[in-house]
């Protein structure tokens, strides 16, 4: 059966084009590392990047994660699991920095590459820009420069598709490196949780732990119509990636679906004046991501999470593209207006633009005032 099924891939790659050399470059607990090589007194030492008393963990050190602290974790979970745990306030502009760096990085290999967050991405290396021989001896050679250019480590993944490069770099974090080649692919997602698989949620996880679907081999034993079945839509993906299939490429310059900002409050609030105050500091922020990532959009929507986590959103769409910062803040506040007086306290506010373009595309595209 694996023999068949490498056969099945090798075919498939053969078509049309050159087998692909894709790595997964993925910074090791990124804002906590940069913290702590920022400030040395840190070293060492359980850290969390956010907190706040009803703030949460935007990430956590090695040290932390010992203790379970996880990011998205409340604040207040955080430091009952570590008593010991340090917060520091995030310093995204720091972070962004660095990602600049890193990204300067690895356009000297490729210029496919494909941004997924600050600190992870897929680059295209199949072309041997430098002369290097291979996939893995890019991968090395970035890792390497990382390490020495920003006191950071990485590790890395290095296979032929997205899916397998993801699930490779996290195989042996921190600072490790693995290559998954053609033949392993199968065997190797048969190996592994599915709970691990990109694109499987903790709902979709749980869902199949209730059908006996725990490991990719489990998953390979069930049928394209019984996962369409079970799991509409997805199950066709499911049915490749278990199979080591995943043809979509890496495109340099991924567009932007939306850019918001949220503030969680370490009360929570009803009053209408507190809570306007509130929404035009989070427009500020949110626009502000906006005008760096260069974009427009027709979509504004209001984010609120109520003291209890019950959640709404509400959104306004315009026939052209949201011109600047008042127009977008009157909109959102257009929005809460619809909301009050509010039946519960609100706990947090967010504020984002969708539906988006990017500044520079033609003018028609979204119908912008010249």
């Amino acid at each position: 059966m694996a023999l068949a099924l490498n056969q099945k891939l090798a075919a498939m790659q053969s078509d049309e084009r050159p087998l692909r050399k894709i790595i997964h470059v993925d910074m090791d607990a990124f804002y906590a590392s940069v913290e702590q090589r920022d400030n040395p007194a840190l070293r060492g030492l359980p850290v969390a990047v956010g907190g706040g008393h009803r703030g949460v963990v935007a990430a956590a050190s090695y040290e932390a994660r010992k203790f379970g602290i996880r990011s998205a974790m409340p604040s207040v979970t955080a430091k009952r699991k570590c008593p010991d745990l340090i917060f520091v306030k995030p310093r995204f502009d720091a972070y962004r920095e660095v990602s600049n760096q890193i990204r300067a990085i690895f356009a000297d290999y490729t210029e496919l590459v494909e941004p997924l967050s600050l600190d992870e991405a897929y680059l295209d290396v199949t072309e041997d820009r430098r002369g290097l021989g291979s996939a893995r001896a890019v991968a090395e050679d970035i890792r390497r420069r990382i390490r020495e250019e920003t006191a950071l480590t990485a590790s890395a993944g290095v296979s032929y598709c997205k899916f397998i490069a993801k699930l490779a770099s996290d195989y042996r974090k921190p600072d490790g490196l693995t290559v998954i080649r053609p033949e392993q692919g199968a065997e190797f997602v048969a190996s592994l949780p599915v709970a691990r698989f990109h694109g499987v949620g903790p709902v979709t996880a749980k869902k199949m732990e209730a059908l006996g679907i725990l490991t990719g081999a489990d998953l390979r034993a069930w049928s394209l119509p019984e996962l369409e079945a079970r799991f509409g839509s997805s199950g066709s993906w499911y049915h490749r990636i278990c199979r080591g299939i995943d043809d979509r490429e890496v495109k340099a310059d991924r567009p932007y679906k939306s850019v918001s900002a949220e503030r969680t409050f370490d009360e929570d609030l009803s009053e209408p004046q507190r809570l306007s105050v509130e929404l035009e500091r989070v427009a500020g922020y949110a626009w502000a991501r906006v005008e760096r990532a260069e974009v427009v959009g027709r979509t504004v929507t209001l984010k609120v999470k109520y003291g209890d986590f019950s959640l709404i959103t509400r959104s306004k769409s315009f026939p052209d593209g949201v011109p600047d910062l008042p127009k977008f803040a009157a909109a959102g506040q257009s929005l809460l207006q619809s909301l009050l007086p509010v039946p519960k306290g609100i706990r947090l506010l967010g504020l984002g633009l969708h539906n988006l373009a990017d500044r520079f595309d033609e003018p028609q595209q979204l119908r912008l005032a010249i």
